[in-house]
């Protein structure tokens, strides 16, 4: 059970918008907020052009933070059973778990954090990509018995409430996402990237990996090196080396656009 989390109170405009569009809700709406039910079902009338004229308050809605607690008991038949406090994206968290229990299904089904996503479940694609103790890790590879004390972070906890982190920011600005299946994973590589860049940190491409002489300049050769482990079946690598490269040069990239014919 999530501690210290409040049913978020709706706005006048957020009621009527409801009341509107989904009035069959809207008594438990009003008793215990918006759950995910009710928010893919409003995204489900966003996708079908039925909010433009309730545009402003349909976006409050689905930009808020979906903070209410819920019951996460552990599964009755747990075999071979471990406790694991760690933090995830900030707060203290502590779980039984199956020792055998990948760090991504404890987030997806125990967390019910569903950003990062399970492509291959082999470690090949990248897509379910989280950061731990600020390093980048292959969740579905990665034991959650093995995070005990440590820190978490995942795609949900890049922004800061309303306000994108400037590597989401950044990936909207260039399009480096088509279906979005690989995004988390690449965003939460690409950030924990800039730190390794930061730190020096070597790669293949790197002339010297004896010599670590301070922060690295990242060309766009060493981001798509730096980036390999994150595969993108769209093929929007070069919108996404543009944002990357933006975010860590801090100026603008030119978007070009490359047309068949």
């Amino acid at each position: 059970m999530q501690e210290g989390n409040e049913t978020p109170q709706l706005t006048e405009d957020e009621k009527k918008l409801f009341e509107d569009l989904m009035p069959e809700d809207l008594n438990e709406i009003l008793d215990t907020g918006v759950n995910r039910r009710h928010f893919l079902k409003l995204l489900t009338l966003a996708g079908g052009g039925i909010l433009v004229a309730q545009s402003a308050a349909a976006e409050q809605v689905l930009t808020r933070s979906l903070s209410l607690p819920f019951d996460n008991p552990a599964p009755a038949t747990i075999e071979n059973g471990v406790t694991v406090s760690f933090k995830v994206n900030g707060a203290a968290r502590k779980l039984l778990v199956d020792s055998r229990m990948t760090l991504l299904d404890t987030l997806r089904e125990r967390l019910e954090l569903t950003g990062s996503k399970k492509g291959c479940d082999h470690g090949q694609c990248g897509a379910c990509t989280v950061m731990v103790d600020g390093r980048r890790v292959l969740s579905c590879l990665t034991l959650a018995a093995t995070c005990e004390g440590k820190s978490v972070k995942t795609i949900e906890g890049l922004a800061q409430g309303n306000e994108l982190h400037p590597m989401q920011a950044a990936f909207l600005k260039h399009d480096g996402f088509q279906c979005g299946f690989c995004t988390p994973g690449q965003i939460c590589s690409a950030v924990a990237l800039m730190d390794e860049a930061k730190n020096g940190d070597a790669s293949y491409v790197t002339d010297n990996v004896r010599q670590k002489s301070g922060p690295v300049q990242l060309s766009n050769e060493e981001i798509r090196e730096r980036m390999s482990g994150n595969l993108c079946r769209c093929g929007a690598y070069p919108n996404i080396v543009a944002a990357i490269q933006e975010v860590h040069s801090g100026k603008p990239v030119e978007q070009t656009w490359q047309f068949v014919g």
